[in-house]
């Protein structure tokens, strides 16, 4: 190959490196397989160990699991072509410049997902044992090598962040990435590597200020991600103590960044740190913040401290105009209900699909939104009392749009047997249920005891649990009422509801007044310490719940989300994880990568936070036909 150089001086030369634009990539002669350069900062290292890794598919990583053989990732590279192995793997040395190269000495399975590690070398100083620096190749090819692709690839700490948040949700440390083995579980994280080309260019290793073709409709967090790649790069261009352990600035990063936030263990390489701050996103914000010190290496960057250190991308375009309600299908794209009432539908990349948004089917005065299980969308219509049905392209399907036997249809649900619920918000307030083909089913609408009901949520027995204003009535598939309405426990102007893997119901109050968050246990007590305000739980006006049990709530009175464990206990701070471009959220769903879609009207667009969550069984009727609401693919 050969390299097109770029160089810059600057004096004086700190470990820090400098504050450049980045380095050209090298130009990659057809027939190499993977060519590449570690840099610390701007400084190449030399003599680091690059290992080649497959996420597995035998078992999750992810916060809170310890790490194993189960959910470890796989070695790529041959010891018999390298010649070089250890502990972790076979691997290929850094030479001058920080360059590398993997020509036959892997093969990959197609389909798996393959990220390069780089470890230990000399960024300048010194060697460093503890610089551990990430880069995502993708997925493997047909082929089961990259000799089509060529890349080149700059693993650095941006390419690092970039990586760590992209796959958040399938990561312990750096080197246990890894999923179950079923189908909706290769999909998420094939998204989540995917991911990771919207947060930083993989041959320059630089974060994005717009996200690359085909999702050329977003806005990434260039500032944040350049401050955190200076954060860890306060740690790899230091050198190891003379007996190999982790510098004073190593040491200082990987106190802030336990695998617990506050608590756990510390990391003992920069990669498994940025994996620890992704999945801690609101702890020790403030010492991580003041860790680069001197010139730092990338900008630029944030100018004042964060309130947490969430990463988000903001989408427009493909018809957004006032989001509201959303829901994910199982191919991890997002369907948003605009309030002109049109449909619009974004890839898992934030790519609108064509023809988006959608006007087919009768939408009218569109409302909620629920996916079904073959992929298509069913949308509340308030304005005509129907219900519209469009395939998974956003053509109207036969007979759309369908006649409910309701008034002011509000809230959608599909339940596990590929029946629609609906509420009706009109007098006479209602429930009704509806085949897959439309028609209303026997002993339907319901409306004991309802008052302006409008949400609807199916749990794992396939009854629909539907809010009523400040109360709370559970529906069987029959239409009876199934034990007392439930009343009390905060419940006031409740908007909307959600079940979680043990069959506990979660309700956002978006009653000012009342602002929390209600629990009833499936028996249908109040649970302990419900309602919960925690957290920065503010006009909450809808719920999600992951694929570990927790909460994430849209909070509608400020500009934040919050984050609540599965016994209610705050995991976001005092007020919320607050990403910029969220301004008065109404809409919330995660998806099979870990990635929570908010929908913000007041800002014309939808927010992605990245790898933040647990990822989840989608579509949500996917999780009650498969009794695994709440719980990872």
């Amino acid at each position: 190959m050969r390299p097109v150089i770029a160089v810059a001086l600057c004096l004086p030369l700190v470990l820090t490196g400098c504050t450049l634009s980045p380095t050209a990539a090298p130009t990659a002669d057809p027939g190499l397989a993977i060519q590449g350069a570690v840099h610390g900062g701007q400084q190449a290292i030399v003599g680091a160990h690059v290992y080649l890794f497959a996420a597995g598919t035998t078992g999750y990583g992810g916060a809170g699991i310890a790490a194993t053989g189960l959910n470890a990732s796989n070695s790529l590279l041959k010891a018999s072509s390298t010649g070089l192995s250890d502990s972790i793997g076979a691997y290929v040395l850094t030479g001058s410049g920080g360059t590398f190269s993997i020509t036959g000495d892997y093969s990959c399975t197609p389909n798996t997902q393959v990220y390069v590690y780089a470890l230990g070398g000399n960024p300048g100083g010194g060697v460093n044992n503890q610089a551990g620096l990430i880069a995502v190749l993708g997925n493997c090819p047909s082929s089961g090598n990259f000799l089509t692709a060529t890349p080149f690839v700059t693993v650095n700490e941006v390419s690092t962040v970039a990586a760590a948040y992209a796959f958040a949700g399938f990561a312990t440390d750096a080197t246990h990435v890894s999923s179950s083995g079923t189908a909706l579980a290769q999909i998420g994280i094939q998204n989540a590597f995917a991911n990771t080309a919207n947060l930083a260019d993989l041959p320059s290793g630089t974060a994005l200020a717009t996200t690359p073709p085909p999702s050329s409709n977003g806005t990434p967090p260039q500032t944040e991600i350049n401050t955190l790649g200076n954060v860890l790069a306060s740690c790899v261009n230091s050198n190891s103590t003379s007996g190999g352990g982790p510098s004073a600035a190593c040491t200082t990063l990987f106190s802030a960044a336990l695998s617990g936030g506050t608590a756990g263990s510390a990391p003992s390489d920069t990669a498994t740190a940025a994996i620890n701050i992704a999945h801690n996103p609101s702890a020790n914000i403030a010492a991580l913040y003041a860790l680069p010190t001197g010139q730092a290496p990338f900008g630029p960057t944030l100018m004042a401290v964060p309130n947490d250190f969430t990463v988000g991308i903001q989408y427009t375009g493909g018809g957004l105009t006032d989001p509201h309600y959303l829901a994910i299908d199982g191919f991890g794209d997002a369907w948003m209900v605009n309030n002109n009432s049109t449909v619009t539908e974004l890839s898992s990349l934030g790519a609108p699909f064509a023809n988006s948004p959608y006007t087919a089917g009768g939408l009218n005065g569109a409302q909620a939104i629920a996916i079904d299980l073959s992929g298509d969308a069913w949308i509340a219509n308030y304005t005509s009392n129907t219900v519209t049905e469009l395939s998974s392209s956003g053509s109207a399907m036969t007979g759309s749009p369908f006649a409910t036997g309701t008034k002011g249809p509000q809230g959608v649900a599909v339940d596990g047997l590929g029946y629609i619920w609906v509420t009706g918000t009109k007098t006479p307030y209602s429930v009704t249920r509806l085949s897959s083909s439309g028609v209303v089913q026997s002993g339907f609408p319901f409306t004991t005891g309802l008052t302006n009901p409008r949400s609807v949520a199916i749990d794992n027995g396939e009854n629909a649990w539907v809010t009523s204003n400040a109360a709370l009535t559970e529906v069987s598939v029959a239409g009876v009422q199934v034990g007392l309405q439930l009343t009390g426990n905060g419940l006031a102007t409740v908007d909307f509801d959600a079940i979680d893997n043990s069959g506990n119901v979660w309700l956002a109050n978006g009653n000012t007044a009342n602002s929390s968050v209600s629990e009833f246990t499936n028996l249908g007590a109040a649970a302990t310490g419900s309602p919960f305000t925690a957290g920065g739980v503010s006009t909450p006006v809808a719920l999600a719940i992951d694929g570990g049990g927790n909460v994430w709530i849209a909070n509608n009175g400020t500009a934040s989300v919050s984050e609540l464990s599965n016994t209610g206990a705050a995991i976001s701070p005092a007020n919320g994880y607050a990403p910029p471009g969220v301004n008065g959220p109404v809409g919330i769903a995660l998806d099979g990568s870990g990635n929570i879609w908010i929908a913000d009207p007041n800002e014309l667009q939808v927010t992605e936070l990245i790898g933040a969550a647990t990822p989840v069984v989608t579509p949500l009727a996917a999780g009650v036909k498969n009794n695994s609401l709440g719980a990872r693919p």
